[in-house]
């Protein structure tokens, strides 16, 4: 990975990051490159792993066969890419892509929060 290239990703693994604490995730953090098996670019929320992609052409299939494996390495429930929107710097303009099957899965979760927490001062069926 040239210099440049590695400027660009890492500006784009900050952006996530502050968008994350910003959110309500204070523990998001960059990860630190370089272990035996990937675990994704982006800690501090538990149970997701984070791909951070920030490349001029989207190679969705390989991204999201990357992160499942980093998925699989870090034990977590959940693994998406998170890749940056062109001409666009935030990381609430980027995109967010994962499987169906982790989708689903997601949307199973938070029924189930929905269902203890009250909504409005009345309890979600």
């Amino acid at each position: 990975m040239t210099s440049r290239n590695k400027a660009k990703g890492s500006s784009w693994e900050r952006a996530i990051v502050e968008h994350l604490r910003a959110a309500g995730w204070p523990f998001a953090e960059r990860r630190l490159a370089g272990a035996a098996k990937d675990r994704g670019d982006i800690a501090g929320v538990v149970g997701v792993v984070i791909e951070a992609k920030n490349t001029a052409t989207a190679r969705l299939a390989e991204w999201v066969d990357e992160t499942e494996l980093e998925r699989t390495n870090d034990g977590a429930w959940l693994g998406v890419v998170w890749h940056k929107r062109k001409g666009k710097g935030s990381a609430a303009d980027g995109y967010v892509t994962m499987t169906g099957a982790q989708f689903t899965e997601l949307l199973a979760r938070a029924l189930d929060i929905q269902t203890v927490i009250p909504v409005d001062g009345e309890e979600v069926a």
